[in-house]
């Protein structure tokens, strides 16, 4: 599920609808040619623009980049587009989309691939111009054949929400010339995203797949042949793995690129626990680590690196929706059908309690599916969103027309909050589930309400016994499973479990992606988690993908907020609105960071004076 994310975003991240120059069409339609794309604004860089506003254009060469992948299994093979085996990290770097997003716009995309793209106002289609300089990482040129290559590829042997969203999107692919190619649209698919989809495909080497005899639904031993920045340079199998800038870059000098892709090396670390790679850190093994664990960050940073002011550590303001981090509820379980049973589940994590005993106060608390930004539903529905629920409300939990929206409950200081048990234990009861006399829940069957947290991480442990002592004490037979990271990983795909940790936060415009996460049609899929298929869901996406205006997106999305929070589909966790990082001083980045993205990978730089002094203190062990 690592990747799950990112390919999420890789496929519906980006956007459409910049009006630069326009040119009669072959009917009375005007064409829009253009350098970028953006769904509801104009783009903020012209056409001519020098680079990127948040880089550094003189930024150095060179160096290295480490960081760690901590409770992992390593890795077996190098294609993260299946689920046969698990992919080292970095594994698409060397790909690279049509259009690429940049990290202070929302909504909107820039050619990289591509010189220009042409579209008419409906939509209906759009050409891409590819830049005739383009080539693979071997020399080879990049053409229209090869993004009509990728495009199948995914359509046909890419993962299932790949296909599902893609068949539904193109009605047909063209190669116009070497250069240029065309995607039709399906007539009555919303339009507003599908520019952007299918411009943020990576793109494959027909060649290399060819030479390589590579089967995209099988696990690959031989790194892909892209045409991005970073080649893959060696691995140590289930330890390491490593990618180094091409010398030979095509696109170096493009402008949406100065500043960008600054490190000579790119290395990961795998570690099988969260504090093996923490000491790992300590002792240098490598140089920058994102900190997730509360307790680390509040206890664990005095040690001789940090008191000999070799390692820097900072809180810098993370501007994105909050991750979604959440336990998801199986809903494919018959105990987990009942709405009742869900929220009254979800009473029980004392999130006020863990962020003071557990997590310093570092936290704040996960409410919405779009968690920190304007699109999390409040209140009770407004007009806009009663006319979207009224005719849905059927399908949907009594009360969602006129009650508050669904909070996480706030609960008190003690860990079992009493009230909270109350107000489950009436849940429960109402739902059928009684207490007998060894104080566990049965229904009229006799079968006994259990429950699993499937969980691959020890750190997880001191958050998730309280959860299961709590849920003990409501009745439920509730129990902390551990499991090592490929039981984890099989029992998810597999959808063998109760509960599971996940990111369910979507993006700031969201689109055909929702399919992915609460369609009907992707019940079946692991990125819908909860297994959720309900028919007013599937028509609030519906709307939200059609919304062609910013004004009609935010009612839109704030009703499918509101629907989807109704159903208790997961218990939400935490987020922090900032990025907790500690790095060796041996880096270089912008005064002023994007709002999202932190970008250390991407335009921060190597400061070779530091890291000379770093070295001769014998700071680092490489």
């Amino acid at each position: 599920m690592r990747h799950t994310a990112a390919l999420a975003t890789l496929i519906f991240g980006l956007a459409n609808v910049p009006l630069q120059a326009q040119q009669p069409a072959s009917g009375d339609e005007p064409v829009i040619t253009a350098h970028g794309v953006s769904i509801f604004d104009e783009l903020q860089l012209p056409a001519d623009f020098a680079h990127l506003p948040y880089v550094n254009p003189d930024a150095p060469k060179g160096g290295e980049m480490s960081q760690a992948i901590p409770n992992a299994m390593g890795f077996d093979n190098y294609n993260p587009y299946t689920f046969r085996g698990r992919a080292a990290a970095l594994s698409s770097i060397m790909l690279e989309p049509i259009l690429t997003p940049t990290a202070d716009e929302v909504g909107a995309a820039y050619c990289l691939l591509c010189e220009s793209l042409e579209y008419p106002e409906s939509r209906d289609w759009v050409i891409f111009n590819l830049r005739p300089e383009a080539a693979f990482s071997d020399g080879t040129p990049l053409t229209a054949q090869d993004v009509l290559f990728s495009y199948e590829q995914l359509r046909d042997k890419g993962l299932s929400s790949f296909r599902t969203v893609i068949g539904q999107q193109v009605a047909q692919a063209e190669v116009l010339d070497n250069h240029r190619i065309r995607f039709t649209f399906t007539p009555d698919y919303p339009r507003r995203d599908l520019i952007q989809s299918v411009g943020s495909l990576p793109i494959f080497s027909r060649a290399d797949f060819e030479a390589n005899d590579r089967d995209l639904e099988q696990s690959m031993q031989v790194p892909m042949v892209g045409s991005g920045p970073y080649v893959f340079d060696r691995a140590d199998p289930n330890r390491n793995v490593r990618f180094r800038r091409n010398p030979d870059y095509w696109g170096a000098d493009l402008p949406i690129n100065r500043g960008r892709h600054n490190f000579d090396l790119l290395r990961y670390e795998y570690f099988a626990d969260y504090d093996a790679a923490f000491e790992a850190f300590k002792a240098g093994e490598y140089t920058f680590r994102r900190e997730v664990s509360s307790i680390i960050w509040a206890n664990r940073y005095e040690f001789p690196a940090m008191t000999n002011g070799w390692v820097v550590q900072e809180t810098l303001p993370d501007g994105n929706v909050a991750s979604g981090q959440a336990w998801v509820i199986n809903m494919r379980r018959p105990q987990f059908q009942d709405v009742r049973v869900r929220e009254a589940i979800g009473l029980m994590f004392n999130f006020e309690w863990s962020n003071q005993a557990l997590f310093y106060g570092l936290y704040e608390r996960v409410d919405s599916f779009w968690e920190n930004s304007d699109l999390e539903a409040t209140g009770t529905p407004s007009e806009a969103e009663l006319a979207l629920l009224e005719p849905l409300a059927a399908d949907l939990p009594e009360g969602i027309l006129t009650e508050e929206v669904a909070t996480a409950p706030v609960s008190g200081e003690r860990q079992l909050d009493r009230p909270n048990v109350r107000r489950a234990s009436a849940l429960l009861e109402e739902a059928g589930w009684i207490t007998g006399s060894d104080g566990l829940r049965r229904n009229e069957a006799g079968q006994v309400l259990q429950l699993e947290v499937l969980n691959d991480s020890q750190t997880f442990d001191r958050v998730i016994n309280p959860f299961v002592e709590n849920l003990r004490a409501l009745g439920i037979d509730a129990r902390n499973s551990r499991v090592d990271n490929a039981e984890a990983e099989n029992r998810t795909r597999s959808f063998d479990f109760d509960l599971t940790s996940d990111h369910l936060g979507q993006p700031e415009i969201p689109g055909a992606g929702l399919q992915q996460y609460f369609g009907s049609a992707n019940v079946g899929d692991v990125f819908n988690a909860a297994g959720l298929a309900n028919p007013a869901i599937d028509a609030l996406i519906t709307q939200v993908e059609a919304a062609e205006t910013r004004d009609e997106l935010i009612p839109r999305v704030h009703a499918l907020d509101r629907a989807l929070r109704s159903l208790h589909i997961w218990v939400p966790q935490w987020f922090n609105p900032n990025h907790l990082v500690a790095y060796y001083d041996q880096f270089g980045r912008p005064e002023t960071l994007p709002a999202y993205a932190l970008g250390e990978m991407d335009f921060w730089w190597y400061d070779a004076d530091k890291a000379e002094a770093l070295r001769a203190a014998g700071a680092l062990r490489r």
